[in-house]
């Protein structure tokens, strides 16, 4: 939060139009305030010309920080087994499990069935960014990667020392000149369900909706649920790859331990 990398406006600027001393504003800058109020970060933000999605972060990022001395309580690090079955017992919703990383922990036979990249042990962003038949299957392949590295850029402001999060970050920007463009703009993003428009070599063209829910109990896990509007061609060709991947069904969804 640097009031000095907005064009012409000054860090006293900044200070003076958010209605706080130019001293605290320093203050906030260097991280020796670490209890300001919302009040301050919503105008600080309204002078910088926020969005609601980056404001709603910065203030986000104050309320996230422990008190000195204080330890994070245990959260799980795994699928719980319930929730391994409930997306087993969907035969036509394809499903997975992600952590704050984009990892993919787990998924039932009909999201495989989307994209082989939807199993345990595969990176979801790295994947899309890197390999060629995600960009073919993606028609929005753009959108996907910019709301993908927003996300990650959202993670790395609560987590910044998180060694798993700057390999990953150090590797897609060495490996994908994409990630450094959209990584450089600084740019949040939360997690919101969306459209996917995919180009799938079995069945063509599909438009699954997503919902995107935070397992409770867990250290930031993410259930993934897609669906194509009842009646439509997207639901009817869904079936189609459901009913051509049928032997698969029979299997427990694959999971993995988080890293």
């Amino acid at each position: 939060m640097d009031g000095s990398n907005v064009p012409g406006l000054r860090r006293e600027e900044v200070a003076m139009l958010a209605g706080i001393s130019s001293d605290y504003y320093l203050r906030l800058e260097q991280g020796r305030d670490r209890n300001p109020s919302v009040q301050v970060l919503e105008a600080i933000a309204g002078v910088l010309r926020l969005d609601a999605d980056a404001t709603a972060h910065l203030v986000t990022l104050a309320q996230a920080r422990p008190a000195p001395g204080a330890r994070p309580g245990r959260r799980s690090r795994q699928v719980p087994p319930s929730l391994l079955q409930l997306i087993d017992g969907w035969p036509r919703n394809p499903a997975y499990v992600r952590n704050r990383y984009a990892d993919c922990l787990a998924a039932n036979a009909l999201a495989t069935a989307l994209t082989p990249n939807y199993r345990p042990g595969v990176n979801l962003l790295r994947a899309v960014l890197l390999d060629p038949a995600e960009r073919e299957l993606r028609r929005d392949w753009e959108d996907l990667t910019e709301e993908g590295v927003g996300a990650l850029r959202s993670e790395a402001g609560v987590a910044a020392d998180d060694p798993r999060l700057r390999d990953l970050v150090g590797e897609l920007s060495v490996r994908s000149e994409r990630f450094r463009s959209l990584w450089a703009r600084h740019e949040v993003r939360p997690r919101r369900g969306r459209t996917s428009h995919l180009t799938h070599p079995q069945v063509g063209d599909l438009d699954l909706h997503s919902t995107k829910l935070s397992v409770d109990g867990t250290d930031g896990l993410t259930l993934v649920v897609f669906h194509a509007e009842p009646g439509s061609r997207s639901a009817e060709l869904l079936d189609i790859l459901g009913s051509l991947n049928a032997p698969a069904r029979d299997a427990a969804p694959e999971r993995v331990e988080d890293q």
